[in-house]
């Protein structure tokens, strides 16, 4: 039997968050009932009604993540003989299962973790990353430049770790609101770049920082979530330049709708397992401009606008005259109802 950890539902659909869901929601339709059930916070801001995966709703809230993992999931797994199944870099450390890494952001980029609170997350995951490669049934990861970085990174054979990716599918159902536009008049169709995505330092603000101050004819548009303890060093400059809008947290809607109608959507991360964000701009028809780093070219290929994350000395302009592939294979390729299949087929395997 296997038990998925649902304490995804605690928090905003971002990133790994977004990737539960949504492959959660596919596998409903690809499973028996009852076959997989799903244990669920009390305190979850939505509760699923999945018709195959059995929903069980704890009478606990999560409010501190690891005291859940490690202690009111991990015991409820533990007494109905379950395996745990993990979407978030995380494994109960008593009795591990089946995790998803996603990366190992904290392992490899130990200068941005500067303050107490950053060093103590740090450590956490770099426990739970250790936890997981050493001692769970099998690891999940979501792009080659992941498998390949864990496996050398821990010294453990590549064969062990499976890839899964990442998908844009949810975008198929969301109908865009231009009303966003009346929100932020500044930003007029056509002549703004937009970002998005968590705040965190890896997504590189600093470039568009730097971008923007030598380019003040250009508009940017900016849209995340800050994480506690992981916030960019950059977010109070940007806030500073008159040609820089920080649109805070917005709807699926109103993203859509950005990403429909900006010149290009910029991606400067130095460091992503996958990164989801230029696959749902892809998906609206946007060109995208991004990192030439870490798992983005494997990811998406000849369909995309290359730059140094480090050197924002050039001209996107210029860049976008240049010929890219369609994005329709790559489309295809990337779904959460591809990820939904992969997932059953290895958990089948499993049990």
């Amino acid at each position: 039997m296997i038990i998925i950890n649902g304490d995804f539902f605690c928090r905003s659909l971002t990133g790994i968050e977004r990737f539960a869901y949504e492959t959660c929601k596919r596998l409903d339709n690809l499973i028996s009932k009852d076959e997989i059930s799903i244990f669920i916070p009390n305190n979850a801001k939505i509760i699923p009604n999945f018709k195959n995966l059995k929903v069980i709703k704890s009478n606990k809230s999560c409010k501190i993540f690891p005291l859940w993992e490690h202690i009111t999931f991990s015991n409820f797994v533990k007494k109905q003989k379950a395996i745990p199944l993990d979407f978030a870099n995380v494994t109960p450390i008593f009795n591990p299962g089946i995790v998803f890494i996603h990366d190992i952001y904290a392992k490899i980029y130990p200068q941005d973790f500067k303050t107490l609170k950053e060093k103590l997350i740090r450590l956490y995951m770099c426990v739970m990353y250790h936890t997981a490669v050493k001692r769970a049934k099998k690891i999940i990861t979501v792009s080659n430049f992941s498998k390949n970085q864990i496996s050398q990174s821990y010294k453990i054979p590549i064969e062990k770790i499976s890839v899964i990716y990442n998908g844009w599918d949810h975008f198929n159902n969301i109908n865009p609101d231009l009303t966003i536009f009346e929100k932020f008049p500044n930003l007029k169709k056509k002549q703004y770049y937009f970002t998005l995505g968590s705040l965190q330092k890896r997504k590189n603000l600093k470039w568009i920082f730097s971008y923007a101050k030598n380019n003040p004819n250009e508009i940017f548009a900016i849209s995340g979530k800050v994480i506690s303890g992981m916030e960019s060093s950059n977010l109070s400059e940007l806030n500073k330049l008159n040609n820089v809008t920080l649109l805070g947290y917005l709807s699926d809607k109103e993203v859509k709708a950005l990403m429909e109608n900006c010149k290009a959507f910029i991606f400067p991360s130095y460091y992503e397992g996958f990164g989801i964000p230029p696959l749902e701009a892809l998906s609206c028809g946007a060109k995208i401009v991004i990192s030439n780093s870490a798992s983005l070219p494997e990811l998406y290929g000849d369909c995309a606008y290359y730059i140094d994350p480090f050197n924002s000395n050039i001209k996107i302009d210029e860049l976008l005259k240049e010929k890219v592939q369609s994005p329709n294979l790559l489309l295809e390729k990337y779904t959460y109802y591809n990820a939904a299949k992969e997932l059953y087929k290895l958990l089948t395997e499993i049990k």
